[in-house]
Protein backbone atom coordinates (compact mmCIF):
# COMPACT_ATOMS: atom_id res chain seq x y z
CA UNK A 1 0.00 0.00 0.00
CA UNK A 2 1.48 3.35 -0.98
CA UNK A 3 1.89 6.08 1.60
CA UNK A 4 0.17 9.39 0.91
CA UNK A 5 0.85 12.97 2.05
CA UNK A 6 -1.51 12.68 5.01
CA UNK A 7 -0.93 11.69 8.64
CA UNK A 8 0.26 8.21 9.52
CA UNK A 9 -3.03 7.51 11.32
CA UNK A 10 -5.03 8.27 8.18
CA UNK A 11 -2.76 6.05 6.06
CA UNK A 12 -3.15 3.27 8.65
CA UNK A 13 -6.95 3.69 8.74
CA UNK A 14 -7.19 3.52 4.96
CA UNK A 15 -5.06 0.40 4.67
CA UNK A 16 -7.04 -1.36 7.43
CA UNK A 17 -10.36 -0.39 5.85
CA UNK A 18 -9.28 -1.58 2.40
CA UNK A 19 -8.00 -4.85 3.85
CA UNK A 20 -11.24 -5.40 5.79
CA UNK A 21 -13.32 -4.89 2.63
CA UNK A 22 -10.99 -7.03 0.51
CA UNK A 23 -9.90 -4.18 -1.76
CA UNK A 24 -6.46 -4.85 -3.18
CA UNK A 25 -4.24 -2.27 -4.88
CA UNK A 26 -3.84 -4.51 -7.92
CA UNK A 27 -7.65 -4.44 -8.40
CA UNK A 28 -7.60 -0.63 -8.66
CA UNK A 29 -6.99 1.03 -12.00
CA UNK A 30 -5.51 4.49 -11.45
CA UNK A 31 -5.18 7.35 -13.93
CA UNK A 32 -4.09 10.95 -13.54
CA UNK A 33 -5.90 13.69 -15.41
CA UNK A 34 -5.57 17.46 -15.49
CA UNK A 35 -7.98 19.04 -13.05
CA UNK A 36 -10.09 22.12 -13.46
CA UNK A 37 -10.99 24.99 -11.18
CA UNK A 38 -8.78 26.98 -8.82
CA UNK A 39 -5.03 26.57 -8.97
CA UNK A 40 -4.01 28.69 -11.93
CA UNK A 41 -0.86 27.69 -13.78
CA UNK A 42 -0.23 24.72 -11.46
CA UNK A 43 -3.54 23.12 -12.47
CA UNK A 44 -2.90 23.74 -16.15
CA UNK A 45 0.56 22.14 -16.12
CA UNK A 46 0.21 19.12 -13.84
CA UNK A 47 -2.17 16.16 -13.74
CA UNK A 48 -3.48 16.37 -10.17
CA UNK A 49 -6.95 14.89 -10.70
CA UNK A 50 -7.08 11.20 -9.74
CA UNK A 51 -9.39 8.71 -11.45
CA UNK A 52 -9.84 5.30 -9.81
CA UNK A 53 -11.75 2.29 -11.04
CA UNK A 54 -12.26 -0.79 -8.91
CA UNK A 55 -12.22 -3.46 -11.59
CA UNK A 56 -14.16 -6.26 -9.78
CA UNK A 57 -17.13 -4.02 -8.92
CA UNK A 58 -16.86 -1.46 -11.72
CA UNK A 59 -17.09 1.47 -9.27
CA UNK A 60 -15.42 4.64 -10.55
CA UNK A 61 -14.24 7.62 -8.52
CA UNK A 62 -12.76 10.93 -9.65
CA UNK A 63 -11.17 13.33 -7.15
CA UNK A 64 -9.81 16.82 -7.76
CA UNK A 65 -10.44 18.52 -4.43
CA UNK A 66 -6.90 19.75 -3.81
CA UNK A 67 -3.92 20.78 -5.92
CA UNK A 68 -1.84 17.95 -4.46
CA UNK A 69 -1.87 14.69 -6.41
CA UNK A 70 -0.89 12.65 -3.35
CA UNK A 71 -3.73 14.00 -1.22
CA UNK A 72 -6.17 13.48 -4.10
CA UNK A 73 -5.00 9.86 -4.33
CA UNK A 74 -5.83 9.38 -0.64
CA UNK A 75 -9.20 11.14 -0.94
CA UNK A 76 -10.14 9.12 -4.02
CA UNK A 77 -9.38 5.85 -2.25
CA UNK A 78 -11.38 6.99 0.78
CA UNK A 79 -14.33 7.79 -1.49
CA UNK A 80 -13.96 4.41 -3.20
CA UNK A 81 -14.08 2.66 0.20
CA UNK A 82 -17.28 4.56 1.10
CA UNK A 83 -18.93 3.61 -2.19
CA UNK A 84 -18.02 -0.05 -1.80
CA UNK A 85 -19.33 -0.01 1.79
CA UNK A 86 -22.56 1.48 0.48
CA UNK A 87 -22.87 -1.21 -2.15
CA UNK A 88 -22.22 -3.94 0.43
CA UNK A 89 -24.77 -2.22 2.73
CA UNK A 90 -22.36 -2.05 5.63
CA UNK A 91 -23.70 0.24 8.36
CA UNK A 92 -21.06 2.79 9.29
CA UNK A 93 -20.91 5.27 12.16
CA UNK A 94 -21.93 8.03 9.75
CA UNK A 95 -25.01 6.01 8.73
CA UNK A 96 -26.00 5.49 12.37
CA UNK A 97 -25.60 9.20 13.08
CA UNK A 98 -27.69 10.16 10.03
CA UNK A 99 -30.43 7.72 11.05
CA UNK A 100 -30.48 9.11 14.58
CA UNK A 101 -30.73 12.68 13.23
CA UNK A 102 -33.60 11.71 10.90
CA UNK A 103 -35.52 10.13 13.79
CA UNK A 104 -34.91 13.15 16.00
CA UNK A 105 -36.09 15.53 13.28
CA UNK A 106 -39.24 13.47 12.65
CA UNK A 107 -39.99 13.45 16.39
CA UNK A 108 -39.63 17.24 16.56
CA UNK A 109 -41.82 17.70 13.49
CA UNK A 110 -44.50 15.45 15.03
CA UNK A 111 -44.40 17.35 18.33
CA UNK A 112 -44.63 20.73 16.58
CA UNK A 113 -47.56 19.68 14.39
CA UNK A 114 -49.40 18.28 17.42
CA UNK A 115 -48.74 21.43 19.41
CA UNK A 116 -49.94 23.86 16.76
CA UNK A 117 -52.77 21.71 15.42
CA UNK A 118 -54.42 21.46 18.83
CA UNK A 119 -53.80 25.14 19.64
CA UNK A 120 -56.09 26.49 16.91
CA UNK A 121 -59.22 24.66 18.13
CA UNK A 122 -58.64 25.31 21.82
CA UNK A 123 -61.52 26.98 23.69
CA UNK A 124 -60.65 29.67 26.19
CA UNK A 125 -62.29 29.41 29.62
CA UNK A 126 -64.94 31.98 30.65
CA UNK A 127 -63.61 35.06 32.36
CA UNK A 128 -66.59 35.00 34.74
CA UNK A 129 -68.33 38.05 33.32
Amino acid sequence: MPSFAVSQEKNQWLSEKMEALGIREKDIEEKFVRSSGHGGQNVNKTATCVYLKHVPTGIEVKCMKTRSQSINRFLARRELVKKIEGRLEIVTAEDRKATRMRKQKAKRRKRASAKYASGSSRVLPDAGI
